[in-house]
């Protein structure tokens, strides 16, 4: 069985910020194969499905991204899967809008859900499905940079990312994951 966990905030408040892209990777995938995340447990909303011959479980954590772990863990344990079987999608602000990239393992780049999955997974050696949020412009924080929306011209780029970014998740149910990392990484 493969998890696939969307990093962000709940409630409408942060429905459309940057941070909330790996939430909105889940909610596109979903959508697209008829799914419904309306389970409630461990502290996340979930569903367990089946495509391409793989079961998969959707997460989106609802603990705040801070603590995305304290609903992965607790998971991951309930239904026993495995550190190589999880793929987590979060923002990252150092790739621009538009932009997706793969990777079998790494630190937390100073991103708190990430940091937050290390601690509770005591590992770094998952897989990542990275999506571009960019930088903040001049004196602009991070916090209001991810915690705030993307502006007109962002749109359409991010709109494409997120599609991108489901198809790659469709594809690792099925492929290895070197597999995905080869076709995806160089688009």
């Amino acid at each position: 069985m493969k998890c696939i966990v969307g990093l962000g905030n709940p409630g409408k408040k942060y429905e459309d910020t940057r941070h909330n892209i790996g939430f909105r990777v889940i909610d596109e995938l979903a959508s697209r194969n008829h799914w419904s995340l309306s389970q409630k447990k461990f502290n996340g909303l979930f569903t367990m499905e089946r495509l391409n011959g793989d079961k998969v479980v959707l997460l989106k954590p609802q603990t705040y991204m801070n603590l995305s772990g304290e609903s992965l863990r607790p998971l991951m344990d309930f239904y026993d899967i495995e550190v190589g079987d999880v793929l987590v999608v979060y923002d990252d602000l150092d790739l621009p809008p538009g932009k997706i990239r793969l990777r079998k393992k790494g630190g937390h780049g100073g991103h708190n859900g990430i940091r937050n999955i290390i601690d509770q997974l005591g590992t770094k050696e998952f897989k990542r499905l990275r999506v571009g949020v960019g930088r903040p412009e001049g004196s602009k924080t991070v916090i209001d940079h991810v915690l705030g929306s993307f502006n007109k011209e962002e749109q359409e780029p991010v709109t494409e990312s997120v599609d991108f970014a489901v198809k790659a998740c469709e594809a690792w149910l099925g492929q290895t994951f070197n597999e995905v990392m080869n076709d995806f990484n160089v688009k």
